[in-house]
């Protein structure tokens, strides 16, 4: 058994600030997608202002997200995501016919 060295740091766990970043722009991307794909198939079941409003918000958002990732803000941008894409299905239930 060895004795570690009090001034060692400790090894880090977890995803370093470049990989966290590189995830929630991966995890953006591909929601964003599917955001547009999602908004042209409500589209061709019926049309609706309110579709392209709520969908449109939704795939803006998701772009807000990924610049705020590459800008190193990425708890918020995580947040925004969360927040944003529980407010675009509530509202798809609540408010799309």
């Amino acid at each position: 058994m060895t004795i570690s060295d009090p001034e060692t740091p400790a090894p880090r766990t977890g995803l370093t600030p470049r990989q966290a970043r590189r995830l929630r722009i991966a995890v953006a991307s591909v929601v964003l997608v599917t955001m547009a794909v999602v908004l042209v198939l409500r589209l061709a079941s019926r049309t609706s202002v309110l579709v392209v409003g709520v969908y449109g918000l939704a795939m803006i958002l998701c772009g807000v997200v990924i610049e705020l990732s590459r800008n190193g803000r990425t708890r918020l941008g995580t947040w925004l995501l969360g927040a944003g894409l529980l407010a675009a299905l509530a509202a798809d239930w609540l408010l799309l016919p």
